[in-house]
């Protein structure tokens, strides 16, 4: 797993996630929350863990879980 922190979250039920060590941002979608989190009760700054999943418009966080 990897972690890092929530950089922006949108209206419409996805953000992205500060990856550890990474410059760029990845892409999270609500449907990747794991373990009963919902996406309203997450905050920018916030510590998660996640996996990195390759799509075809690049990396994606899923499997976010708080840290």
């Amino acid at each position: 797993m990897e972690k890092g922190t929530i950089a922006r979250l949108m209206d419409k039920g996805y953000g992205f996630i500060k990856a550890d060590g990474q410059e760029k941002d990845l892409f999270f979608h609500a449907k990747e929350l794991q373990e009963g989190l919902m996406f309203d009760d997450l905050r920018e700054g916030e510590s998660v863990e996640f996996d990195i999943t390759e799509s075809d418009k690049g990396p994606n966080a899923t499997n976010v879980k708080r840290a």
